[in-house]
């Protein structure tokens, strides 16, 4: 594998976690589930617009869920076909972040699907199918995090 080929693409793994877990905080922010205080940037009162996964517009709930379901894909695949990265993973706090982001997140982004009204009932089974992909995904994820930064080492 590359990694072997080239050790220096561990720092870059290193680098680039941030921006992966930041991909968690967007969506978050975008369903108006981010914790006051989590902005970095002062917000003015009459800006401040109550948005949650139930009423914002159809196509900024597909937008989220098509971007959830990508990212939690590609983490799976990229542990699952490399999990000696599940190290560097951890040591930003995966297992802790992506715990959080999934009681906060998934409820709120089934329910807001589940009692949405849809014209067309396809659209409604897109979004579930690939909601549940993507809590399937993140629990899979999170399985090879403890397999590997936990159980492995017990065993070993």
């Amino acid at each position: 594998n590359i990694f072997t080929q080239q050790p220096s693409y561990f720092s870059d793994l290193d680098e680039t976690l941030p921006t992966v877990l930041q991909v968690f905080n967007n969506i978050l922010h975008k369903c108006g589930l981010q914790c006051e205080g989590a902005s970095a940037e002062p917000q003015r009162l009459e800006e401040r617009v109550n948005v949650t996964p139930g009423n914002m517009p159809l196509q900024e709930l597909k937008d989220i869920v098509l971007y959830l379901c990508d990212t939690c894909t590609t983490i799976w695949a990229f542990l699952d076909v490399f999990p000696s990265a599940c190290q560097t993973f951890q040591k930003h706090e995966f297992c802790y972040r992506l715990a959080s982001f999934y009681e906060l997140a998934i409820p709120e982004l089934e329910s807001a699907i589940k009692k949405r009204h849809y014209e067309d009932n396809s659209v409604f089974a897109d979004l579930w199918r690939r909601i549940s992909h993507s809590r399937k995904k993140m629990i899979e994820a999170f399985h090879i995090l403890i397999n590997q930064v936990c159980l492995q080492p017990i065993l070993e």
